[in-house]
């Protein structure tokens, strides 16, 4: 390692490169006290630190090279824990791009040739203008992520399957039905029907605003897969407009029962099974 290299600076003044790192870490970064610990940050610098001088010492410039692997583990960690935790692809960022005010800070104190200065704020601007994007990629794939499961999370919540009677299942859907939605809809109406085991079930699309050729055709899907399982469905919440809409598109629900309202289709389940509600005498 060549003296007055970026390594050996960084080894030399290690205390005081982290000690006002944390200080403008602190201050670029609001609310950073309310999410995670001064010790936490200490320690996630200094694991930064460590990883760097690492990478830095191989005389690799490439993000993606094996000298590098310690450093991406360490910053993909990070700006994982950090999305979960409700920080910005901004603040994110900032955890790295702080450290270069703090290094150039300490460059301009110690370094004194201008030229091996130069070369110094260059050669650290590169890199941690690459190890800031890297964070910025890695915490938008992260929050991709949490806000793919608690999409999946909303479904799951918004596809209850309700039991009315012994054997009779209610599943009420509520805004738009397509492919992903139908898939879990089918899976949670067929589980039910299993455990609980019914043998009739009333979907409810009275809170699903439009019903096209596509909607429909989810529909029969989901009535066809209950079939297969020995159970009949009563398709309710066919408001006019939407009975106008099946008719225009040309959709044959085929010998599937329909019904206007809940009450209905429960009124028609009810005497499927030999049952009827009777007001109560006296």
């Amino acid at each position: 390692m060549a003296p007055g290299s970026l390594a050996e600076f960084i080894d030399h003044n290690e205390g005081a490169l982290l000690a006002e790192w944390t200080r403008l870490q602190k201050a670029s970064v609001h609310g950073l006290r309310d999410r995670i610990s001064e010790a936490e940050l200490r320690t996630a610098s200094h694991e930064f630190v460590l990883a760097l001088k690492q990478a830095v010492n191989s005389g690799e410039t490439d993000l993606l090279s094996p000298a590098f692997s310690a450093l991406r583990d360490h910053l993909s960690s990070l700006s994982s824990h950090w999305a979960a935790l409700g920080f910005t692809p901004s603040e994110t960022a900032g955890f790295v791009f702080s450290f270069k005010h703090a290094l150039f800070l300490h460059l301009k104190q110690v370094t004194k040739d201008p030229a091996a200065l130069a070369d110094q704020l260059w050669e650290s601007d590169q890199l941690l203008d690459k190890l800031g994007l890297f964070t910025t990629e890695v915490f938008q794939k992260s929050r991709e992520q949490i806000i793919g499961r608690q999409q999946e999370e909303m479904l799951e919540l918004s596809t209850p399957v309700v039991e009315l009677w012994h054997g009779i299942l209610a599943l009420p859907l509520i805004g738009t039905l397509d492919s992903a939605r139908t898939q879990i809809v089918m899976q949670n109406l067929l589980e039910a029907l299993v455990a609980r085991s019914a043998d009739l079930a009333i979907i409810d699309i009275t809170g699903v605003p439009t019903v096209d050729t596509l909607v429909a055709q989810h529909l029969l899907k989901t009535v066809a897969a209950a079939r297969l399982m020995g159970a009949e469905c009563i398709i309710s919440g066919i408001r006019p407009q939407i009975a106008q809409t099946i008719i225009h598109l040309g959709v044959n629900l085929g010998d599937v029962v329909t019904k206007a309202n809940l009450a209905d289709a429960f009124r028609v389940a009810l005497h499927k099974r030999g049952l009827a509600v009777a007001k109560i005498q006296g």
